[in-house]
Protein backbone atom coordinates (compact mmCIF):
# COMPACT_ATOMS: atom_id res chain seq x y z
CA UNK A 1 0.00 0.00 0.00
CA UNK A 2 1.54 3.47 -1.12
CA UNK A 3 1.79 5.87 1.90
CA UNK A 4 0.85 9.62 1.43
CA UNK A 5 4.87 10.08 1.86
CA UNK A 6 5.29 7.85 -0.55
CA UNK A 7 2.65 9.71 -2.81
CA UNK A 8 4.91 12.77 -2.65
CA UNK A 9 7.39 11.34 -3.38
CA UNK A 10 6.22 9.91 -6.13
CA UNK A 11 4.93 13.49 -7.58
CA UNK A 12 8.18 15.31 -7.07
CA UNK A 13 9.80 12.38 -8.66
CA UNK A 14 7.33 13.15 -11.26
CA UNK A 15 7.94 16.98 -11.69
CA UNK A 16 10.64 15.59 -14.45
CA UNK A 17 7.92 13.50 -16.04
CA UNK A 18 5.69 16.25 -16.13
CA UNK A 19 8.28 18.49 -18.02
CA UNK A 20 8.56 15.19 -20.52
CA UNK A 21 5.08 14.79 -21.53
CA UNK A 22 2.95 17.79 -19.69
CA UNK A 23 1.72 20.71 -20.76
CA UNK A 24 -0.35 23.79 -19.94
CA UNK A 25 -4.20 23.50 -20.64
CA UNK A 26 -5.67 23.47 -24.17
CA UNK A 27 -9.23 25.68 -24.82
CA UNK A 28 -9.48 29.13 -24.18
CA UNK A 29 -8.87 31.57 -21.55
CA UNK A 30 -8.95 34.88 -20.92
CA UNK A 31 -5.48 36.01 -20.86
CA UNK A 32 -3.46 34.16 -23.66
CA UNK A 33 0.42 34.23 -24.65
CA UNK A 34 2.76 32.45 -27.09
CA UNK A 35 5.00 30.11 -25.78
CA UNK A 36 7.53 32.70 -26.27
CA UNK A 37 5.87 35.38 -24.32
CA UNK A 38 5.57 33.19 -21.36
CA UNK A 39 9.09 32.20 -21.55
CA UNK A 40 9.74 36.06 -21.48
CA UNK A 41 7.69 36.96 -18.68
CA UNK A 42 8.37 34.12 -16.52
CA UNK A 43 10.91 32.46 -14.31
CA UNK A 44 12.48 29.01 -15.61
CA UNK A 45 10.83 27.18 -12.37
CA UNK A 46 7.59 29.03 -13.15
CA UNK A 47 7.10 28.73 -16.82
CA UNK A 48 7.86 24.95 -15.99
CA UNK A 49 5.53 24.71 -13.92
CA UNK A 50 2.66 26.82 -14.83
CA UNK A 51 3.16 26.19 -18.56
CA UNK A 52 4.57 22.69 -18.53
CA UNK A 53 3.19 21.27 -14.79
CA UNK A 54 6.08 20.80 -13.40
CA UNK A 55 6.93 20.37 -9.48
CA UNK A 56 8.73 22.30 -7.67
CA UNK A 57 10.74 20.95 -4.82
CA UNK A 58 8.82 20.80 -2.06
CA UNK A 59 10.50 22.93 1.27
CA UNK A 60 11.90 25.29 -1.28
CA UNK A 61 9.04 28.14 -2.04
CA UNK A 62 9.66 30.90 0.74
CA UNK A 63 5.93 31.38 0.24
CA UNK A 64 5.34 27.91 2.62
CA UNK A 65 6.37 30.16 5.33
CA UNK A 66 4.55 32.84 4.20
CA UNK A 67 2.59 34.05 7.42
CA UNK A 68 1.26 37.56 6.78
CA UNK A 69 -2.18 39.01 5.47
CA UNK A 70 -2.93 39.05 2.34
CA UNK A 71 -3.78 37.26 -1.48
CA UNK A 72 -2.10 34.79 -3.17
CA UNK A 73 -2.41 35.54 -6.73
CA UNK A 74 -1.34 33.74 -9.92
CA UNK A 75 2.31 34.39 -10.96
CA UNK A 76 1.69 34.47 -14.59
CA UNK A 77 -1.40 37.00 -14.29
CA UNK A 78 -2.00 38.02 -11.11
CA UNK A 79 -5.56 36.75 -10.64
CA UNK A 80 -6.54 36.36 -7.22
CA UNK A 81 -6.48 32.86 -5.80
CA UNK A 82 -5.78 32.24 -2.54
CA UNK A 83 -6.26 34.26 0.96
CA UNK A 84 -3.81 33.79 3.42
CA UNK A 85 -6.92 33.05 5.93
CA UNK A 86 -7.36 29.64 4.23
CA UNK A 87 -3.47 28.82 4.17
CA UNK A 88 -2.16 26.19 6.73
CA UNK A 89 0.70 24.31 7.11
CA UNK A 90 -0.06 20.38 5.60
CA UNK A 91 3.03 18.75 6.46
CA UNK A 92 3.94 17.96 2.48
CA UNK A 93 6.12 20.89 1.91
CA UNK A 94 4.28 23.08 -0.36
CA UNK A 95 1.92 25.70 0.45
CA UNK A 96 -1.31 24.43 0.94
CA UNK A 97 -4.96 26.39 0.89
CA UNK A 98 -8.32 24.91 2.37
CA UNK A 99 -10.17 26.62 -0.63
CA UNK A 100 -9.74 28.95 -3.12
CA UNK A 101 -10.93 32.93 -3.25
CA UNK A 102 -13.74 32.12 -5.02
CA UNK A 103 -15.33 29.48 -7.74
CA UNK A 104 -14.17 31.32 -10.25
CA UNK A 105 -10.89 31.84 -9.57
CA UNK A 106 -9.50 28.23 -10.22
CA UNK A 107 -10.82 25.50 -12.56
CA UNK A 108 -10.05 21.59 -12.07
CA UNK A 109 -9.95 18.53 -13.92
CA UNK A 110 -9.08 14.91 -13.57
CA UNK A 111 -5.22 13.86 -13.53
CA UNK A 112 -4.30 10.08 -14.31
CA UNK A 113 -0.95 10.84 -14.42
CA UNK A 114 1.94 8.74 -12.05
CA UNK A 115 -0.55 5.92 -12.26
CA UNK A 116 -2.83 7.64 -9.73
CA UNK A 117 -6.01 9.65 -9.76
CA UNK A 118 -5.72 12.79 -8.73
CA UNK A 119 -7.47 16.62 -9.09
CA UNK A 120 -5.22 19.31 -11.34
CA UNK A 121 -6.17 22.76 -10.18
CA UNK A 122 -5.30 26.08 -12.62
CA UNK A 123 -5.86 29.18 -12.71
CA UNK A 124 -9.19 30.28 -14.52
CA UNK A 125 -7.47 33.19 -16.01
CA UNK A 126 -4.40 32.06 -17.63
CA UNK A 127 -4.46 28.54 -17.42
CA UNK A 128 -1.53 28.13 -15.69
CA UNK A 129 -1.06 24.75 -13.28
CA UNK A 130 -1.38 25.29 -9.71
CA UNK A 131 -1.10 22.12 -8.41
CA UNK A 132 -3.77 19.32 -7.15
CA UNK A 133 -6.46 19.11 -4.93
CA UNK A 134 -6.69 16.47 -2.40
CA UNK A 135 -9.60 15.65 -0.15
CA UNK A 136 -7.74 15.19 3.44
CA UNK A 137 -7.67 18.90 4.44
CA UNK A 138 -8.93 20.03 7.78
CA UNK A 139 -12.52 21.50 8.40
CA UNK A 140 -14.62 23.41 7.15
CA UNK A 141 -14.08 22.14 3.79
CA UNK A 142 -11.80 19.09 4.18
CA UNK A 143 -9.69 20.04 1.21
CA UNK A 144 -5.98 20.66 0.71
CA UNK A 145 -5.47 22.84 -2.63
CA UNK A 146 -1.80 21.67 -2.63
CA UNK A 147 0.30 24.21 -4.81
CA UNK A 148 3.19 25.07 -6.01
CA UNK A 149 4.94 28.07 -4.41
CA UNK A 150 6.79 29.20 -7.52
CA UNK A 151 3.42 29.49 -9.52
CA UNK A 152 1.43 31.99 -6.72
CA UNK A 153 2.69 35.43 -5.84
CA UNK A 154 2.00 37.11 -2.78
CA UNK A 155 0.44 40.21 -2.19
CA UNK A 156 0.77 41.78 1.31
CA UNK A 157 -2.62 43.37 2.38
Amino acid sequence: MMTRRDMLLASCAGGALALAGGGALGGTFEITRSDAEWRKILSPQAYAVLRQEATERPGSSPLLHEKRDGIFACAGCELPLYASGDKYDSGTGWPSFTRALSSGAVGTRPDHSLFMKRIEVHCARCGGHLGHVFDDGPPPTGKRHCINGVALKFLPA
